[in-house]
């Protein structure tokens, strides 16, 4: 049975990123916060996210840059970890997560910690990322048709689709879930959907998640409609 078509269909698109330096730098923990404050959300996205877009294919769950610096090079393990903790798929905003950094490193600092100056040569360098969006031939209209797209488009699209619009466009959600619940009334599919942890896993892992609940979903369809009637 063909699913509801969508008035507004979903265009899915890829990006390409180029990342840039800041020229801001840090040697020891009273720098690295002073900019933490400052720095543009896309610095913030940048350090705890270019990972997973530079290494999609390996294993999930990487360290954020400033956790790996403070553990590696100012040798500041306690912090290292409890920044290395800060669960990233929580916080809908940048600007929430930047707190919850800057937040860490007041506390351990207010604690009187001994601090460290990074060794010449290895202070810490504020990055950021941008992100050109491109369009890709995948527009889809039905639940069917996404099914199809979304084992083709490439890990880049995805990567933009689950992310970027969770977090970094501040969309509150990914673009999946949002076009399934407010075009297709898939409300439940979008929830589950919603909930996977994208950190805790490859793209290609989350791919084939999304894949399989989607097939459920038209699996159930028909069965679904015959009970309602």
């Amino acid at each position: 049975m063909s699913s509801v078509t969508a008035k507004n269909p979903f265009h899915f698109v890829t990006q390409t990123s180029l990342v840039e330096l800041t020229g801001l730098r840090a040697r020891e923990l009273y720098e690295l916060l002073a900019h933490l404050k400052e720095v543009p959300g896309s610095v913030i996205y940048h350090h705890t996210h270019h990972f997973l877009r530079q290494h999609q294919f390996l294993s999930p769950e990487p360290p954020n840059d400033f956790a790996y610096w403070v553990t590696n090079v100012l040798q500041e393990d306690r912090l290292g970890e409890q920044l290395a903790a800060i669960d990233t798929v929580r916080f809908p905003s940048l600007k929430l997560l930047r707190e919850a950094l800057v937040g860490t490193i007041e506390r351990y600092l207010a604690k009187g910690r001994s601090t460290r100056v990074a060794p010449e040569g290895e202070e810490f360098h504020f990055m950021k990322a941008r992100s050109f969006v491109l369009e890709t031939p995948y527009v889809v209209s039905t639940l069917e048709e996404f099914l199809e797209a979304v084992q083709k488009v490439s890990l880049n699209s995805l990567y933009h689709h689950i992310f970027e619009a969770r977090l970094r466009l501040e969309k509150g959600t990914n673009d999946f879930s949002k076009w399934l619940e407010t075009e297709l009334g898939e409300t439940a599919l979008a929830k589950t959907i919603a909930r996977l942890d994208p950190y805790t896993q490859t793209l290609d892992g989350l791919r084939q998640k999304i894949v399989r609940l989607v097939r459920v979903r038209l699996g159930e369809r028909p069965q679904e409609v015959a009970h309602a009637s």
